[in-house]
């Protein structure tokens, strides 16, 4: 493959949704489809698993391309696979979580019992399930068995849940909401 076969992959990602390309002649056919797997890889948005049936047959072309270009467009302001290594292991997050969800039940018990703080109780409730659905686009975003593209989408909602300020300095949200707590002495 030569460096134009990967400029012309690039062409090809890089136009809107919709435009129509030509399928490329059968002799060529082989080269622009790695072409375009290579250059779809590089920019994670599309999975080394994917090769299998993204751009496997040349009468899916224009189709597989707009599926390419419209995943393209989603992730553009995705951030990187390579961003989820600063995260904490799977056994960590799993704990994390797992508390979560203990105190959530902590808290359907108590709104059985104190009505009359029912929304203090709700509100704190509604605090706990933001914070899981954080951990959990976390926890997605590590997972190895994912696609990177889903992967990628896990760390968007990370980011679009934490803030993007919050989300760049790396700093990591409570699994509860720790605020709640009232101090033992």
């Amino acid at each position: 493959m030569a460096p134009s076969d990967l400029f012309f992959a690039t062409v090809l990602l890089s136009a809107p949704v919709g435009t129509p390309e030509q399928v490329p002649p059968a002799e060529r056919w082989v080269v622009v489809q790695s072409a375009v797997h290579e250059i779809a890889i590089t920019w994670e948005i599309l999975d080394p698993r994917e090769t299998r049936y993204v751009l496997a047959k040349p009468e899916d072309f224009q189709i597989d391309l707009d599926f390419l270009r419209k995943r393209k467009a989603d992730l553009a302001d995705a951030p990187k696979l390579a961003e989820s290594t600063r995260l904490p292991d799977r056994r960590l997050m799993d704990d994390h979580i797992q508390f979560n969800r203990a105190y959530r039940k902590h808290l359907d018990t108590r709104l059985l019992w104190e009505a009359d703080r029912a929304d203090v109780l709700g509100e704190a409730a509604r605090e706990t399930d933001r914070l899981y659905r954080l951990w959990d686009a976390m926890r997605e975003a590590k997972c190895d068995f994912h696609y990177v593209t889903y992967r990628r989408l896990a760390l968007k909602k990370l980011q679009e849940g934490l803030g993007t300020e919050v989300y760049a300095s790396g700093e990591l949200p409570p699994c509860v909401p720790d605020w709640r707590f009232v101090a033992a002495r």
